[in-house]
């Protein structure tokens, strides 16, 4: 019987039926050694012992400074390839196919897996509102004067000591605010491309950057990336000796849709390479606060020697998507840059900008992307469990190292972008795979976003895309 047991097993068994009930699930944080402790009336060591027996056994693990948490499970799913894109520079065309997408994901009626974006739920809105009310009240005046480029001083001095845990070290003096990522993006390529350049990317890419280049009039070419360690400098370098590559826009950290982050080797390689030729990188850091690790990766920008890498990101995906708030350290481009973004919007909300500066330096916005990190952990356990028991056989899927967003590569023959107007049809949207490519490939692949609040109705939701890619292979 159970009560024959040591007293540590029957403690660890308690934890463990909470967790097989889906009381606590993957990434959620147990109860405290000292919680438990006196929760359960045993003494601490009997719980640092039943701890230590559910670790073993692979169901909890334990997180430097920080406690204990539900193991994620692992599945049998294996990784996609690394990409074998074309090896010739193509012109763009992905905007009918991701308008589809996005207006899928504003139906609150359609369950989205489409579009990169947490529910909202799971931002700070209440804490953001106070902060934006007092800053108000505080200086009324921002609310009546223009924010002139290079923006809010006490937000670029806040965003240049975060640099600090990426290996970078920023004088906030050169940084400059943007209208998000996006807008920063747009303002880097503008500085160093011309109509009908060619811009070097990972394939898949993000979609957002090839409606970039498309509106701009610039040409893609892609390079192989691999599902975990990205980009593929021997591709690149490849390409850099065969093609006119004005400039390399990639995600080094967290990759959108892959996930991948390169090693700190590979990315000082890169910097290199692109600077042995006068090439700039356009880093887009945007999931870099989300990357699971204890310690932050170092961006590609901390190997920067010549000012050749322009680092940009925004609060989009950790703060709130309404707020547009982003960055550019725009190296030796600066002050083309601070003249593209008075010619492109003037400036910024004033208000927007110190709000956000007051929650970075609150020490706030640290304890908060402790916790959405987890979330997101757990959501992608989740959503890889339902994919292993629902997909086709042969379905692989990524293993992201931050964010939570998936990759998932269907059995040859399949069509996501048919899968994407059945599975509409029942009320669920995903992204489907030739919206990441200019070259129209990855048909039998798509993207899941899983940054929504995980329920039984979006299990249910991705089991029915499941469901449906299966009756498609009959």
């Amino acid at each position: 019987m159970l009560e024959s047991r040591p007293l540590y097993h029957q403690v660890a068994e308690r934890i463990h039926a909470l967790i097989r009930s889906g009381t606590l699930r993957a990434g959620d944080k147990v109860p405290s050694v000292r919680r438990l402790s006196r929760q359960q009336g045993v003494s601490i060591s009997t719980v640092l012992q039943a701890y230590l027996r559910l670790e073993d056994g692979g169901i909890i693990e334990a997180r430097p400074q920080s406690g204990y948490y539900v193991r994620p499970p692992r599945t049998a799913l294996p990784e996609p390839q690394a990409s074998r894109p074309p090896q010739r520079a193509l012109a763009v065309d992905v905007n009918r196919l991701a308008e589809a997408v996005l207006a899928a994901a504003q139906d609150p009626k359609v369950v989205s897996f489409g579009a990169a974006c947490p529910s909202g739920e799971l931002f700070p809105a209440e804490r953001l509102r106070r902060a934006l009310a007092a800053r108000a009240r505080r200086e009324p005046g921002v609310l009546t004067r223009y924010s002139l480029p290079p923006g809010a001083e006490p937000l670029r001095r806040a965003v240049a000591r975060r640099a600090l845990d990426w290996g970078c070290r920023f004088d906030h003096r050169n940084l400059i605010t943007t209208n998000g990522a996006m807008e920063a993006i747009n303002l880097c390529l503008r500085a160093v491309t011309r109509p009908g350049d060619l811009v070097a990317l990972e394939s898949p890419t993000f979609f957002g950057f090839l409606q970039v280049l498309e509106t701009l009039g610039l040409r893609a070419l892609e390079i192989p990336t691999h599902p975990r360690s990205g980009l593929s400098l021997e591709a690149l370098q490849l390409a850099l000796a065969e093609h006119p590559v004005k400039a390399v826009l990639a995600m080094p950290t967290v990759s959108n849709p892959l996930g991948a982050t390169m090693p700190d080797a590979a990315k000082k390689r890169l910097v290199e390479m692109l600077a042995a030729r006068g090439v700039p990188l356009i880093e887009d850091n945007l999931y870099g606060d989300l990357h699971f690790a204890a310690a932050p990766p170092r961006a590609a920008k901390s190997f920067d020697r010549e000012g050749g890498v322009m680092l940009l990101s925004s609060f989009t995906k950790t703060l709130a998507p309404g707020l547009r708030v982003g960055w550019i350290e725009a190296g030796r481009w600066r002050e083309a840059l601070c003249m593209l973004k008075f010619a492109a919007s003037a400036g910024q909300s004033g208000v927007e900008e110190l709000a956000v500066a007051d929650l970075l330096e609150s020490g706030g916005y640290d304890r908060f992307l402790r916790g959405l990190r987890r979330r997101f952990e757990s959501h992608l356990a989740a959503a890889r469990a339902a994919i292993a028991a629902s997909f086709p056989q042969g379905t692989r899927v990524s293993g992201p190292s931050g964010g939570f967003i998936l990759w998932v590569e269907l059995p040859r023959g399949a069509d996501s972008v048919a899968l994407f107007e059945r599975c509409l049809a029942r009320g669920v949207s995903i992204a489907p795979g030739p919206m990441f490519s200019a070259s129209g490939r990855y048909r039998n692949c798509l993207r899941l976003g899983v940054g929504r609040t995980w329920t039984p109705q979006v299990e249910d939701a991705l089991r029915t895309v499941g469901r449906l890619a299966q009756q498609s292979r009959s």
